[in-house]
């Protein structure tokens, strides 16, 4: 983990490469030390029907649920989870500023007693660095 679920306007995909912030959202979590590559899943959903504020034709919005593992104490969640709101800040800085958008990151933990995972992209990964 972290499974980042980012649930976007479909209009900002007419002005920036999803596909590249995906990437860039996986980049930056990995980055932090805190989560392992192999864990990492970003799922981006453009949401086509939405009615974001005053319905205005340019309103937009990101929002990202963080799915991580249970354990780790208080400052390193908040510290993963604002590298990615301030990716995104930074990103969609513009389109903040001119009042048209919106950007939300919450942070769910999973239960380890409810949470079933196979995973065989971390022995890959071992491997192919050997």
């Amino acid at each position: 983990m972290p499974h980042l679920i980012v649930e976007h306007s479909a209009n900002l995909s007419d002005q920036h490469d999803m596909a590249a912030l995906a990437r860039r959202l996986s980049n930056v979590v990995v980055a932090t030390g805190i989560f392992p590559l192999a864990g990492v899943r970003v799922r981006m959903h453009p949401i086509d029907t939405y009615s974001v504020a005053d319905e205005h034709p340019d309103n937009a919005f990101i929002a990202v649920i963080m799915r991580i593992g249970a354990g780790r104490v208080l400052e390193t969640r908040q510290m993963g989870g604002q590298v990615v709101f301030d990716l995104l800040c930074n990103t969609f800085a513009d389109t903040i500023e001119q009042g048209y958008m919106a950007v939300s990151v919450d942070i769910e933990i999973n239960d380890p007693d409810m949470s079933y995972k196979r995973n065989g992209l971390a022995a890959r990964l071992k491997r192919e660095a050997n």
